[in-house]
């Protein structure tokens, strides 16, 4: 740019920097020096404003246009208020109508063109007339300058219409806009990083310092953003017009939209129009999701209905959102600003619940008729949002219910966050019934719990029985599982089948062939290793290391078994006491009949009757009498070579 690349400094400057020499004396001296040498006075009175210049009727009269009709029958003259540039610009046109340079400079150019204009000061009446100097100055020096044009456009604010008629302001906007577009094309190699795009900003959260962070790279974003909207808008209309990159353009818009919207420092226009315009200047559609990020969207929404902005542009907004959920942050959500009131009915709620809504509409089943593949992870943003709002206890279980149900139960692949958002609204509604307190989890599947998750709800008191009893069903097959694959593995890796029996001597090496096929042996992950298989290594000399780490593995894992099985026997031991005190009314089940089916192994149900209690406390016993063997014989081991401290148990 104009071998110039703009400078970091305020561009808006009120008055020229340049010196210059006093004006109205030199206009003085040239008045009198024009009596002396043609005998003439003073003849023509001007009024500019306040002031009033006394000058002689002929150099006006031969160089402008608007002085040779006015003079034709007075010598006075009175120049209307809204005359360009005001008493300072006409003081200047009158020294060059004496014969004196007139010093130009990027402050005083446009204020100057606009004034020659006015009084008619073309080639017509005078040749190299003021008109012509003007435009060849515009046009040769301040429009091959950055600096300069920036300068130029700002002055135009006070000159409507005349610098708008003169295409002062469109010649300035169509400069900025081809140097901006050779700053990113950068021919010269000249700059030190690269231009700012968003696409590397998608991960990361929307903030004022961000932005600061940028401006300071990139000083020409600085200085459009600095412009009033109206000329900021035909800038990046100029900049699509000439080729430039979205992905180049978005950023300028999302940080004029920056200092105008969130910065307590930026300029204060009307808010309304504001946002309305910075809406229409943003490209809305897939392309668009690739280079602004949706926190910003959130940003813009929440200044939107803050301002009662019209109900088009909100659902504009909220649809542009609503197809990018899947990048969103919970940070980024909308929340009510005063606690006092209802959150589940404040505006930024309804909100929030309008935009999944859309995404359950128009994304999770589109017209392929194959669902969202991010369905998933909206449901979980939208279940962490439920964390936010539950505890507010002006919540009812119904309309919460609501909320629950705005994600469909299909898209939870993960129950965790819908756990702990229950677990919050029970909490701030510790008097619902245990009638209420099912109706409100009945959507909470305890197969899809994390396993810590499923300790913590089986131990929760807040939690509904029939909750809790599934949460303990889930545990107990996920421990008879392992048990299973264990018991399994460790016949394979023995005896070489299933069955139990010892291998026949014919098949002498039968043991290492079906060792090395087993489905339950991982040879390159020594946490998940069948036991026999540790058992062996560990007899191995030669690698010392590698057996303590294998052995100190399935030490914990024999004890973290012990552990679930110890707390299994105890609930089996509970319910069997309960039994003498009419079980089915105890877990709230009058009416129903005890299944003597036997339930297949890995289905889950919440009826009591379809576990025999007294088998499975004897089951549990047995269990832990083996694994206590196992768990004593790991701790003998380990006096021998001790452990390693740092490792942390891992669960089968």
């Amino acid at each position: 740019m104009d071998g110039s690349t703009p400078k970091d400094n305020n561009i808006s400057l009120l008055s020229s920097p340049f010196s210059s020499p006093n004006v109205s004396a030199l206009l003085k001296i040239k008045i009198i020096s024009w009596s002396q040498e043609t005998g003439l006075p003073a003849s023509v009175c001007v009024r500019v404003g306040d002031r009033l210049f006394n000058l002689h009727k002929y150099p006006l009269f031969s160089k402008s246009g608007y002085f040779n009709r006015e003079l034709t029958n007075s010598n006075e003259v009175e120049l209307p208020q809204d005359f360009p540039g005001g008493p300072e610009t006409f003081e200047m046109i009158s020294l060059f109508v004496y014969g004196s340079s007139t010093l130009v400079d990027p402050f005083n150019v446009a204020s100057l063109r606009c004034a020659a204009e006015f009084l008619e000061m073309t080639e017509e009446y005078s040749s190299g007339n003021l008109c012509e100097r003007f435009d060849i100055y515009l046009n040769q020096v301040v429009l091959q300058s950055w600096e300069d044009t920036f300068i130029v456009l700002q002055k135009c604010q006070a000159l409507d219409p005349w610098a708008e008629e003169l295409l002062i302001v469109s010649r300035c906007i169509e400069s900025l806009a081809f140097m901006a577009c050779m700053e990113i094309l950068d021919p010269e190699r000249r700059r030190d990083q690269p231009v700012v795009t968003l696409e590397a900003l998608s991960t990361k959260r929307w903030n004022l310092d961000m932005v600061q962070e940028i401006l300071t790279q990139d000083v020409w974003i600085k200085d459009l953003i600095a412009l009033p909207f109206g000329f900021f808008k035909r800038v990046i209309g100029s900049l699509r017009r000439q080729g430039m990159k979205e992905k180049y353009v978005s950023p300028v818009v999302l940080f004029y939209a920056n200092s105008v919207l969130f910065d307590q420092n930026g300029p204060k226009d009307d808010m309304h129009s504001l946002l309305k315009g910075i809406l229409d200047l943003l490209q809305i559609g897939e392309k668009s999701s690739k280079v602004i990020p949706v926190g910003f969207y959130f940003s813009l929404l929440s200044k939107s209905l803050k301002h009662k902005l019209d109900k088009e542009y909100i659902i504009k907004l909220q649809n542009q959102i609503s197809g990018v959920l899947h990048l969103a942050q919970v940070e980024d959500f909308l929340l009510p600003e005063s606690v006092t009131d209802d959150v589940s009915s404040s505006i930024e709620v309804i909100t929030m619940e309008s935009i999944f809504s859309t995404y359950v509409v128009f994304h999770m089943c589109p017209n392929n008729g194959s669902p969202s593949p991010f369905a998933s992870v909206v449901g979980e943003l939208w279940d962490a949002y439920l964390t936010r709002v539950a505890s507010d206890a002006k919540i009812c279980a119904k309309r919460f219910m609501e909320l629950i149900e705005v994600m469909p139960i299909s898209c939870r692949q993960n129950h965790d966050h819908l756990y702990k958002a229950l677990n919050i609204f029970l909490q701030a509604h510790i008097e619902l019934s245990q009638d209420e307190k099912c109706m409100v989890c009945k959507y909470l599947n305890c197969q899809k719990l994390s396993n810590e998750v499923c300790i913590e709800a089986v131990q929760n008191e807040l939690m509904p029985l029939r909750l809790i009893v599934q949460a303990l069903f889930v545990q107990q097959l996920s421990t008879h599982k392992a048990l299973k694959e264990c018991s399994d593995s460790f016949r394979y890796a023995h005896y070489g089948d299933f069955s139990g029996s010892i291998p026949s001597s014919r098949f002498a090496n039968s043991r290492s062939q079906n060792l090395a096929e087993s489905p339950c042996v991982d040879v390159d992950d020594t946490s998940n290793q069948p036991l026999g298989f540790l058992l062996q290594k560990d007899s191995e000399k030669e690698k010392p290391e590698l057996c303590k780490k294998e052995y100190e593995s399935t030490s914990f894992r024999i004890q973290t078994l012990e552990q679930q099985l110890m707390v299994l026997k105890r609930s089996i031991q509970l319910q069997n006491t309960s039994k003498k005190v009419d079980p089915t009314r105890a877990y709230g089940l009058e009416g129903r009949t005890m299944s003597k089916k036997r339930t297949p192994l890995g289905q889950v149900t919440s009826c009591i009757g379809t576990v025999n209690l007294a088998s499975q406390r004897r089951y549990a016993s047995r269990l832990l009498n083996v694994f206590r063997r196992f768990s004593l014989f790991g701790r003998t081991k380990a006096k021998k070579k001790p452990s390693v401290t740092g490792v942390r148990p891992k669960s089968v």
